[in-house]
């Protein structure tokens, strides 16, 4: 191998190394069935949050700071939370608990019907 060749070949590999790293599963937007469970009762858990008076705002506010965290990891180590998407689907419906308050069991219900539709619409 020539020098010459050489910088073309380490920026190709460079450049493959990138896409990989950056090319993640197709787990982003569509939930496997364990982790709508598990998010359904999270969900349930932002209603017993509520119901123990906790403002949408100081869960909303904790909900991010999380997901801050979250990011620092790759998404395929993430629960639930994968990509820019789930953030909002989940932020959204945490925010549903404080808007159109129900039952905590109902909450949960509600969220794990929806995320079953998002798991199959995927």
């Amino acid at each position: 191998m020539t020098k010459r060749g050489a910088p073309s070949q380490r920026l190709a590999l460079a450049f493959f190394c990138c896409c990989a790293i950056y090319a993640t599963p197709g787990i982003a937007g569509r939930p496997t069935m364990e982790e709508c469970l598990e998010a359904s009762d999270f969900i349930r858990n932002a209603a017993l949050s509520r119901n123990a008076g906790v403002s949408a705002d100081a869960f909303l506010d904790r909900m991010s700071e999380d997901f801050l965290v979250i990011r620092a990891f790759p998404a395929e180590l993430r629960w639930f939370v994968h990509d820019a998407g789930d953030e909002m689907f989940l932020a959204k419906e945490a925010r549903f608990v404080f808007e159109q308050p129900s039952s905590p069991d109902d909450q949960s219900a509600h969220f794990l019907r929806i995320c079953v539709d998002r798991m199959t619409d995927g």
